[in-house]
């Protein structure tokens, strides 16, 4: 089976190509309920491989203005900030997710796990918790369906998240999302872990 080379060169390819099948143009259903019961706009908050994140973008209009965007490709952070002009630029950050070296109280993730290729998903949860300080949060979807050679996206299961990500995070929440859009319904886990 030919494997896609997920390498900075084919997102910003796809992107330039407008094949972005996932992008549904508004911040996700269970994350911007997620969002909408957030207090303290004090906090930071990273959205790693946000694409054109418009989860982002409500953060911003509802003043999170501690939000920051990493991407990979150069293009979703230049559509995001054509939406949102006064978003700073040093908070949108065109790198490699596993070479970024700072710290957040929250990280948002809305289809990045799934987008990686299977065998980073350990380095994906180590990285994930040296992101994050002491008692902060990972929340967002994980899809629920089975784990294919063909992707992105790829699968994953609710056993596997656990088995994966509990060695470093206490699971406060993973059960299947009830306000996903129509297409995912029945395919996404809602989560929130939090950072031993």
């Amino acid at each position: 089976m030919k494997k896609n080379k997920l390498d900075k060169a084919y997102w910003e390819n796809r992107y330039k190509a407008n094949e972005t099948g996932w992008n549904i143009g508004y911040a996700s259903p269970p994350i911007k309920e997620y969002i909408e019961q957030l207090k303290d706009k004090s906090v930071s908050i990273l959205i790693p491989g946000a694409g054109n994140s418009f989860e982002a973008e409500l953060l911003w209009n509802k003043g999170f203005t501690n939000t920051y965007v990493l991407d990979i490709a150069k293009q979703p952070l230049i559509n995001l900030k054509k939406r949102v002009e006064n978003f700073p630029s040093e908070q949108l950050l065109h790198q490699n997710f596993f070479e970024l070296d700072q710290t957040f109280d929250l990280i948002i993730e809305q289809t990045f796990f799934c987008a990686l290729s299977p065998n980073l998903r350990k380095q994906y949860v180590e990285k994930m918790f040296q992101l994050l300080k002491p008692n902060g949060k990972l929340a967002g979807l994980l899809f629920d369906f089975p784990l294919t050679e063909s992707g992105p996206p790829f699968g994953g299961s609710l056993n596997e998240y656990e088995t994966i990500f509990s060695k470093y995070f206490k699971i406060k929440t993973l059960e299947r999302s009830t306000n996903s859009i129509k297409e995912r319904q029945g395919k996404e886990l809602f989560f929130i872990f939090e950072r031993l």
